[in-house]
C-alpha cells in the first residue's frame, strides 16, 4: 500500500480522488488548507502528494515551493482548473514533477499518480533496507535472506519510518500518523498491536532486528 498526501478542498472531488486511487492500493489524506497538509507532510513519510492550486489559505504551489525550499523531493502532481500555458510552467517550475488540468477522466488520474510512485525519490530508497531486512513496498512484503512475511497496510507503513532512521528513535505519534494517517481515529492500544504482529513476523523470518521501546520517547529498529 502507498499512502499519499491530497491537498482539495472540493469536498465531493477529494472524494472521488481518495475512491478513484483505493483499487490501485493507493491511500489518500485529504486536507483543505496548506498550513494542515504542511504539518501533515512533517509527520508522515508520503510516497506522493497530489495538490490544488486554489485552496482557501492560498496558491497550493507555495506548498511545494516550500517542500522544494526545504529540500524535499516528494513526487507531486499539480491538479488545478488552470490550464493556460503559463501556469502550467509557473507549476513545474515551482518544482511540480507533472500537471493534469481539471475536469478530468479518473483512468488519466490514477495513471498518473501510479506513474509518480515509480520515480525514485533522491533522499529515500523506494525499498527501505536496514540490516538484515529489505522490505519490499510493492508487494508488502518483508524479507531476510530467503524467507519473507506478508505485512498488513499499518504494519508496512510502520516498518518503512522504522527502517529509514535505521537504528533512531521514532516516536509514539509519528508511527501512527504513519500508519493511520492524522485523520483516521486510532484506538489507544491499536499501534502496541501492529508492533506486537511485526515483531513476530520478524522472528518467522529470521531476522535478528528487533523493535525496541526507548521508554518515554518511542520504538526503534536495531540490531542488539
Amino acid at each position: 500500500m502507498n499512502r499519499i498526501l491530497l491537498l482539495e478542498d472540493h469536498k465531493r472531488l477529494a472524494l472521488l480522488i481518495s475512491k478513484g486511487l483505493a483499487p490501485a492500493g493507493i491511500v489518500v489524506d485529504t486536507f483543505e488548507r496548506i498550513d494542515h497538509a504542511w504539518h501533515a507532510l512533517q509527520q508522515v513519510p508520503y510516497q506522493a502528494m497530489v495538490l490544488d492550486r486554489g485552496v482557501p489559505d492560498g496558491d497550493g504551489l507555495s506548498l511545494l515551493q516550500r517542500l522544494r525550499t526545504a529540500g524535499n523531493n516528494i513526487p507531486c502532481l499539480v491538479l488545478t482548473a488552470r490550464n493556460a500555458l503559463h501556469d502550467r510552467v509557473n507549476g513545474l517550475e515551482a518544482g511540480a514533477d507533472d500537471y493534469l488540468a481539471k475536469p478530468f477522466a479518473m483512468e488519466e488520474m490514477v495513471a498518473r499518480v501510479k506513474a509518480l510512485l515509480r520515480r525514485p525519490v533522491e533522499f529515500q530508497s523506494l525499498d527501505p533496507v536496514c540490516g538484515d531486512l529489505l522490505l519490499q513496498t510493492a508487494s508488502n512484503l518483508i524479507c531476510c535472506a530467503d524467507k519473507s512475511q506478508l505485512l498488513a497496510q499499518a504494519e508496512m507503513q510502520v516498518l518503512v519510518v522504522l527502517m529509514r532512521k535505521q537504528g533512531e528513535t521514532v516516536r509514539h505519534n509519528l508511527l501512527e500518523a504513519a500508519a493511520w494517517g492524522l485523520t483516521d481515529a486510532v484506538t489507544p492500544n491499536a499501534l502496541d498491536v501492529v508492533l506486537h504482529r511485526i515483531r513476530k513476523k520478524l522472528l518467522a523470518i529470521g531476522s535478528r532486528q528487533q523493535i525496541v521501546n526507548v521508554r518515554g520517547v518511542g520504538y526503534a529498529l536495531v540490531e542488539p
